[in-house]
C-alpha cells in the first residue's frame, strides 16, 4: 500500500511543496498507525511514577518499534503480492490515517497525568497537575526521529556495501555479506566506542565518589574498628561506602538504653577494592581482619554481600544489630565501584567471584571451629548484593554443616536461585508473594508480614525473601516482550496499579525505564526497602532470645523515625 501511496503523490497533481511531499511519502502509513498504537500504550502506568522526561523516552522508543513492526507488516503484504488500494485512493488513507492517529495521541497524552497518578497515589505521593504532554510529546517526537535516522543510515550503509560486494560475489552473497558487515559495523561503533567510552567515564565517577573522605566521617579509634590504627587496612582503603558502614550504626550504649540492660558493641569489618589486588587476596584479608577484632567468639557471625558501589543498607544491618543486643558481627567486601543495574550489565560476574570468595574463606573457617563454641552464621544482601549471595551458596557444599539461615532482599530477576524457588511455587500462590512447599525452609514476605504461615514450622535453616510487588529490579521480566509476566495477573500486589495492562514490546520498555527509577520512589516501594520490613524479616531468621514481639514494633518506630 505504502509503495503504492508514494507512486499516486508523484503522479497527482496536487499543488504541494516538494519537499513537504518527499517527506510526508518517506514515512509508512502502516508503520504511522502501529507506531502511534505503540505510543499511547506507552503512557499508560507502569510500577513506578515517571517525570515526562523519561515518559516521553519510553514513548518515542515505544513508537520506533511500532513503526518498525508496521513497515515489516507492510513488506510482508507486498512480499506475498497480496491486493494493495489503488493509487490514487493513497493520499486519502494517509490523511485519514494522520486525522485518526492525531486523536489518538491528544487523547492518551491528555490522560497520562491521571495514570500517572494512580501509582502516585498508592506511593503516597502528591498527585501530578500536569504531565506536560506537549513537552512529552516533543521529546518523544525528537527520539523517534533519530531513531529513523539511524535506520536510514543503516539502509544506507547497506546499500554502499552491497554494490560494492557485488563486484566479486552474486547478488545473494553480496546482500548477505553487506547486512553482516553493516551489522558488525554498527555493533562495534556502538560497543567499542559509545557503550564503553561512557562506561569508562562513569567508572571513573564512581571511582572518584568512592575515594573521597567525608570530613565528618573520622577514623576509628577503637582497636576493634576496621581501619583503626590496629587494623589490617587503613581508613583510606575501605572506600567512601566502607568508611560509611564502618562509623554508622548503633553502639553498646544505643542498644543498651533501648532494652533496658547491658549490650554488647557490634562488630564490622569491611575490605574495600583497594584494601588487596585481587578478590581472593580482599577475602582473605576481611578473614584475617575478623579474627583479630573476634568476630567468631560473638553469638552470631552475618556474611554481607553489598551491592555494585559497595553500599550496604543501614537498617539491613542496623536492625539486626539491635535485635540481638549486639552480639554479632558483620563481615564484607566490595566487588565494583558501579552501581548496582551497571555492574549487573556489565561485570556481574566479578560480584559473583567476591561474593564467593568470601563465603569460602569465612565458611571454611567457620567449619573447622568447635559446633558448640562458633557463632550462629547468617547470610544478607541486598539487590545485587542478593544475588551474588545467592549464588555463592552451593547447597550440596554446606548440606553436612549448613549455615542457620538468610535474609536476600529485592533479588534482581536474573538471580537463578530466587527464580527456581519462584517458578516452582505452589499453585495458587502469587509471583510475588510465593508459597513454597511447606515453608519449612524459605519463605516470602512484602511490605505486609506473611511469614506467619499457619500450621508451618521452621526447621534448622530459615531462609526469608524480602521483596515489594512493585520492584522493577525484581520483577523486569525479558520476557514481557512477547507475554504478560505472572505478577501483573490477579490477585496482584496491593502496591501495584489496578490500571497497569501488558502491552507487547511497550510493556518491556516501560520496565527497564522503571528499573532505571526503581531507587527514586518513597521508602516501602519499588526497591527502597523500609526498615520495619526488615525487623519484621528477621524476627523470623534469628528468633533473637528475649525479645518480644512489643520490642519489635518499638524497633520498628526507632528505625522508622530515623531514616
Amino acid at each position: 500500500m505504502d509503495h503504492l501511496q508514494e507512486t499516486g503523490l508523484r503522479k497527482a497533481k496536487w499543488p504541494v511543496p516538494q519537499f513537504v511531499s518527499g517527506l510526508w511519502a518517506s514515512f509508512s502509513t502502516t508503520g504511522l498507525i502501529v507506531g502511534v498504537l505503540f505510543f499511547a500504550a506507552s503512557l499508560t502506568p507502569s510500577l513506578i511514577p515517571r517525570p515526562y522526561v523519561i515518559q516521553a523516552v519510553i514513548s518515542g522508543l515505544s513508537l520506533s518499534a511500532g513503526y518498525a513492526i508496521g513497515v515489516s507488516l507492510r513488506w510482508l503484504w507486498s512480499y506475498l503480492e497480496l491486493p494493495d488500494v489503488r493509487p490514487r485512493t493513497g493520499l486519502i488513507v494517509k490523511l485519514l490515517a494522520a486525522l485518526g492517529c492525531s486523536l489518538v495521541v491528544l487523547t492518551f497524552l491528555w490522560r497520562t497525568a491521571e495514570w500517572q497518578n494512580t501509582v502516585r497515589t498508592i506511593m503516597g505521593l502528591d498527585p501530578v497537575e500536569s504531565a506536560e504532554p506537549f513537552k512529552l510529546g516533543l521529546i518523544a517526537a525528537l527520539v523517534f526521529i533519530f531513531i529513523v535516522l539511524l535506520a536510514r543510515l543503516f539502509r544506507l550503509t547497506f546499500r554502499f556495501l552491497s554494490k560494492r560486494f557485488e563486484y566479486v560475489l552474486t547478488r545473494p552473497l553480496a546482500k548477505f555479506a553487506a547486512i553482516a558487515a553493516a551489522i558488525a559495523l554498527f555493533w562495534s561503533a556502538t560497543d567499542g566506542v559509545i557503550f564503553r567510552y561512557a562506561l569508562h567515564a562513569a567508572d571513573s565517577s564512581f571511582q572518584r565518589l568512592d575515594a573521597l573522605i567525608d570530613p565528618d566521617v573520622a577514623p576509628p579509634t577503637d582497636p576493634t574498628k576496621t581501619g583503626s590504627g590496629a587494623s589490617l587496612m587503613t581508613w583510606d582503603e575501605l572506600g567512601r561506602q566502607g568508611r560509611q558502614f564502618i562509623a554508622s550504626g548503633p553502639n553498646a550504649q544505643d542498644i543498651g538504653a533501648f532494652f533496658g540492660e547491658p549490650a554488647k558493641e557490634p562488630l564490622r569489618v569491611y575490605a574495600g577494592l583497594n584494601s588487596a589486588d585481587t578478590a581472593k587476596e580482599r577475602a582473605n584479608l576481611a578473614l584475617e581482619e575478623l579474627k583479630r577484632v573476634g568476630g567468631f567468639e560473638r553469638s552470631n557471625l552475618m556474611i554481607v554481600v553489598p551491592t555494585g558501589t559497595g553500599w550496604i543498607d543501614p537498617p539491613g544491618v542496623d536492625s539486626l544489630e539491635y535485635l540481638l543486643k549486639g552480639d554479632v558481627a558483620s563481615v564484607a567486601v566490595q566487588y565494583s565501584y558501579l552501581t548496582s543495574w551497571l555492574s549487573l550489565l556489565v561485570e556481574p560476574e566479578y560480584g559473583a567471584e567476591t561474593a564467593d570468595a568470601l563465603f569460602d574463606a569465612v565458611y571454611g573457617y567457620w567449619t573447622t571451629l568447635p559446633k558448640d563454641k562458633r557463632p550462629k552464621l547468617y547470610l544478607y544482601g541486598l539487590s545485587l548484593g542478593s544475588m551474588n549471595s545467592q549464588g555463592s551458596v552451593d547447597p550440596f557444599d554446606i548440606i553436612s554443616d549448613p549455615f542457620q539461615g538468610a535474609l536476600w532482599v529485592g533479588s534482581p530477576f536474573p538471580t537463578k536461585t530466587w527464580l527456581s524457588i519462584t517458578r516452582n511455587r505452589n499453585p495458587g500462590s502469587p509471583e510475588w508473594r510465593p508459597l513454597y512447599r511447606d515453608g519449612s525452609v524459605i519463605r516470602f514476605t512484602t511490605q505486609e508480614n506473611a511469614l506467619n504461615i499457619p500450621g508451618a514450622e521452621w526447621g534448622n535453616v530459615r531462609i526469608v525473601y524480602l521483596q515489594y510487588a512493585s520492584d522493577p529490579i525484581t520483577f523486569f521480566d525479558p520476557h514481557s516482550f512477547y507475554r504478560e509476566p505472572d505478577w501483573m495477573k490477579a490477585p496482584r500486589g496491593h502496591d501495584v496499579s489496578p490500571d497497569l495492562r501488558w502491552f507487547p514490546v511497550v510493556t518491556m520498555f516501560q520496565l527497564l525505564a522503571d528499573m532505571a527509577m526503581g531507587t527514586t520512589t518513597p521508602i516501602g516501594y519499588g526497591h527502597v526497602y523500609a526498615p520495619e520490613h526488615y525487623v519484621d524479616s528477621w524476627m523470623q531468621v534469628v528468633d533473637p532470645p528475649g525479645v518480644t514481639a512489643d520490642d519489635a514494633e518499638r524497633l520498628k518506630a526507632l528505625l522508622k523515625g530515623r531514616y
